[in-house]
């Protein structure tokens, strides 16, 4: 028995090692599908950290180099298995007008410059179609998408240039209302959308400019839907039913975006993933509100406060099980056709555990491996699903133009 015992304590260590050794079959499936049909993620505002960090610098910023700072660099967007990105040119709604406009051109011109900087890596995708030729070449298929309908300050030829200098969807609205759009964090005033707001719609589609119904209330997507030609997005959004938060997206959206053709690109926010973040999330928002009140503005007062309150209530931690169950909730009331993803990397403050940045898309695929999904599913969410609507989008664009309806 002693010399069993002892057998077994000189084999624990190799078992142990062995076991260690063991290939994650998921994991090396995800990153070979992911070589096939890379991801193609809807949002990521590394220009706004360019702007915000770099103060507009690349170089503050180089995407050659690890940038520990940020989440988003060259080395591990292709870890990552990224092979299109649309980039956010993400203007904070306290710039409104022409503040606005010339804020979105400079954001506009740091994904251009980033392009020139790094050609070996980026190039620039109007088309779906310049979206597979780019990969082919094994570089990042590079679109902007406009962050907020405030930056063209209602007007339709600002949102025309966007359209010529390359942005291929806009974001209706961000956290407030525009004079013609609802947001979901608001107090609505048109409606939906005014007049001048289905306006905006009708031109996006005679462009081909793709129609993103992040941030926006429920009944601007219910307006949007009903007037769009062509189907809509959701660039960077996860679903109501499972995390209660005004930014994601309701069940009779989620089939009205099945009806219409669209997707909704999941979303790695925590506090739009977990129930646990968001309530949490609240409790924080309500205990700054009291402070504030209390203390009447003494900033230095209220970091006080709000220093001692996180101590004596840390954050729950989203997971990548629960984007997943995300992924599983909108495939199941919209259907697999209609499910996407759009990280909103450098556009979070904290990260979900798991997927903490862009290298780690393989991740997530592997576990929705490890539920079942099949090749072509996964084939589907990483890419394909966008691309079938950003051709749909074009061809309705190219029908406008020759009928004129």
């Amino acid at each position: 028995m002693a010399r069993l015992l002892i057998s077994f304590a000189m084999l624990l260590p190799l078992m142990i090692l062995t076991h260690a050794a063991q290939p994650d079959a998921a994991l090396e499936r995800a990153r070979r599908l992911l070589a096939d049909v890379p991801v193609i993620d809807g949002h990521n505002d590394y220009p706004w950290a360019v702007h915000d960090l770099g103060k507009g610098h690349l170089d503050a910023l180089d995407m050659r180099k690890a940038q520990p700072r940020i989440m988003t660099d060259i080395g591990r967007l292709h870890a990552g298995g990224v092979g299109g990105q649309f980039w956010s040119v993400y203007v904070p709604v306290t710039f409104q007008g022409g503040d606005a406009v010339s804020a979105t051109l400079d954001q506009i011109d740091i994904v251009h410059r980033m392009m020139a900087k790094y050609p070996d890596t980026f190039s620039l995708a109007l088309t779906a179609d310049d979206v597979e030729h780019i990969q082919k070449q094994h570089k990042i298929a590079s679109m902007i998408g406009v962050e907020g309908g405030h930056c063209i300050n209602s007007s339709l030829g600002v949102l025309r240039m966007f359209y010529d200098l390359g942005a291929r969807y806009m974001t209706l609205t961000h956290t407030t209302d525009t004079p013609w759009a609802d947001s979901a964090t608001d107090t609505p005033k048109v409606n939906g959308l005014s007049p001048f707001g289905e306006s905006v719609v009708r031109e996006m589609n005679r462009l081909g400019m793709m129609v993103d119904l992040s941030h926006v209330a429920p009944s601007t997507m219910a307006a949007a839907m009903r007037v769009s030609a062509a189907p809509v997005i959701f660039s960077h959004s996860s679903a109501r039913g499972l995390t209660d938060v005004p930014r994601n997206v309701p069940d009779d959206m989620l089939k009205a975006v099945a009806a219409n053709g669209g997707i909704v690109m999941v979303t790695f926010v925590p506090g739009f993933v977990s129930a646990e973040v968001a309530a949490y999330n609240a409790r924080e928002t309500a205990q700054q509100n009291k402070l504030t009140a209390d203390l009447a503005g003494d900033a230095a007062a209220i970091k006080a406060g709000m220093d001692a309150w996180h101590a004596a209530n840390p954050s729950p931690r989203a997971s990548l099980i629960q984007v997943a169950d995300h992924v599983d909730y909108i495939r199941n009331v919209a259907g697999i056709d209609h499910v996407g993803l759009g990280g909103d990397f450098d556009g979070i403050t904290s990260v979900v555990g798991g997927l903490e940045d862009v290298s780690t898309y393989p991740n997530l695929i592997a576990e929705l491996i490890r539920r079942g999904y099949s090749d072509d599913d996964i084939k589907k969410i990483c890419g394909r699903n966008i691309l079938r609507v950003m051709r749909q989008v074009e061809a309705t664009a190219k029908r406008l133009a020759a009928t004129g309806r």
